[in-house]
């Protein structure tokens, strides 16, 4: 699963590290244990036939509700699948904040 309703696909080494990541976050705190459920809960290994297809899984599908068109992301190490009207919507507002985030990252010394 990813966030905002879309997909998360991640090479198997990048996924390793994010795994070994959220393993350090312990599972004392009821939140902790929630997100890790959700991240693994529904991950799943995927092969890529020799056309350069992937099969996503049922409930992936409906998790993003992929019914269709999707659109496909690229976002630092991963790709992101989305419903492509749930991608316009979220494109939209998220152009609409770039300029207010971006002046926010630059007080951390982001940008």
């Amino acid at each position: 699963y990813g966030l905002e309703g879309c997909l998360f696909v991640y090479p198997l080494k990048e996924w390793e590290r994010i795994s070994e990541e959220i393993a350090r976050l312990g599972m004392m705190r009821s939140d902790t244990r929630e997100f890790n459920r959700f991240m693994f809960g529904g991950a799943q290994e995927l092969e890529i036939d020799s056309l350069g297809r992937i099969l996503i899984p049922e409930y992936l599908r409906e998790y993003g509700q992929i019914k269709g068109k999707a659109v496909f992301v690229g976002v630092h190490k991963r790709i992101e699948i989305w419903n492509d009207a749930r991608w316009e919507s979220y494109k939209k507002k998220a152009v609409s904040a770039a300029d207010g985030l971006a002046e926010k990252l630059s007080q951390t010394g982001a940008f």
